[in-house]
């Protein structure tokens, strides 16, 4: 069973930030690797940030803005977003895919709402 739980999703104003969190299992965070997407009304899902053998990666719309974490006592990853602008309004989504090489983001959480207001 992998069971992921994000939050700290909400309402806030252009250029300000936010902080959201996925909480996952001690199983799921010592095999896996977590990751965010976010879905935009009408737009395909898109990668936001994640992490791998290397170190942290992001998607480039985010890239200087968004930073993934973690917490490794909590098993807890984190992104934090600044500079937020109206487009990155979106379902913000928790994944987990396994450490192998070139595996796929398999599991999901159900997501937290962002939204950015002019």
């Amino acid at each position: 069973q992998v069971h992921l739980v994000e939050s700290g999703g909400g309402l806030v104003q252009t250029g300000g930030s936010l902080r959201l969190s996925c909480a996952a299992s001690e199983r799921t965070f010592s095999s896996y690797f977590m990751g965010w997407f976010r879905r935009a009304p009408g737009k395909e899902r898109e990668f936001v940030g994640g992490f791998t053998w290397s170190g942290p990666y992001y998607g480039d719309s985010v890239k200087g803005r968004f930073t993934v974490s973690r917490d490794n006592a909590k098993n807890t990853v984190f992104l934090q977003m600044n500079s937020l602008k109206p487009e990155d309004t979106a379902v913000y989504y928790c994944a987990a895919r396994n450490r192998r090489l070139g595996s796929e983001y398999d599991y999901w959480g159900q997501g937290t709402q962002v939204t950015v207001y002019s």
